[in-house]
């Protein structure tokens, strides 16, 4: 799953550094939830930082243009995320907030798809889909974790066993996808290869 990670942070042309000051500013459990008033702080410097961000990408065109639109938009959904769960200070608040950066980093992810073409197109989407598939998983699984203390172990196994199988599914996508460039026998053996190594029948 890390080749995955990699790759889909390579096609996004983006670090973890796109988001710093949001993933920063993350909640913890143990920390004490902020204000009222940081948490509306919090959200005006989201908005303005938006404008600003947004207003730079009217000097780009084309494909460039989109993408640092959709950045702008990602970064802003993500800084909003995070100062709720800082506010709020839940473990369903802080899966959301999760979930709202990767959700921004697969928006970035597809828009670069788009300069592809073909089965690199098709390919990239799904490594995408699959990443996000992987953070969304695992956010869930840690959720899980934080709201069942007591009867963690049943709810824990059962939260495991779905991220791996939608973790296993997604990756089962993108090999398939992968197999699309091929024809004949050599397709054959790739989707058959693909369905021994994921256990598909």
């Amino acid at each position: 799953m890390n080749r995955i990670r990699i790759s889909l942070l390579a096609v996004a042309g983006m670090s973890i550094a796109t988001f710093a000051h949001a993933e920063s500013g993350a909640p913890s459990a143990t920390a004490p939830p902020i204000s009222k008033e940081s948490y509306e702080t919090a959200k005006a410097n989201a908005e303005a930082q938006y404008q600003v961000d947004h207003a730079a990408c009217s000097s780009l065109s084309g494909n460039t243009k989109d993408i640092c639109v959709v950045q702008a938009k990602g970064q802003l959904s993500v800084s909003n995320a995070y100062a709720e769960a800082s506010f709020e200070n839940t473990p369903k608040h802080r899966e959301a907030a999760r979930v709202a950066r990767a959700e921004a980093i697969y928006d970035i992810a597809v828009e670069k798809c788009d300069g592809l073409a073909g089965n690199g197109k098709d390919v990239c989407v799904s490594e995408a889909k699959a990443a996000l598939v992987t953070s969304t998983a695992d956010a869930k699984v840690d959720r899980v974790m934080a709201d069942t203390r007591l009867d963690a172990a049943d709810k824990q196994s059962e939260a495991r066993s779905d991220a791996k199988a939608e973790k296993s599914t997604a990756e089962y996508d993108v090999a398939i996808e992968k197999c699309d460039v091929l024809a004949g026998q050599a397709k054959d053996e790739c989707v058959s290869t693909a369905k021994v190594e994921f256990g598909k029948p």
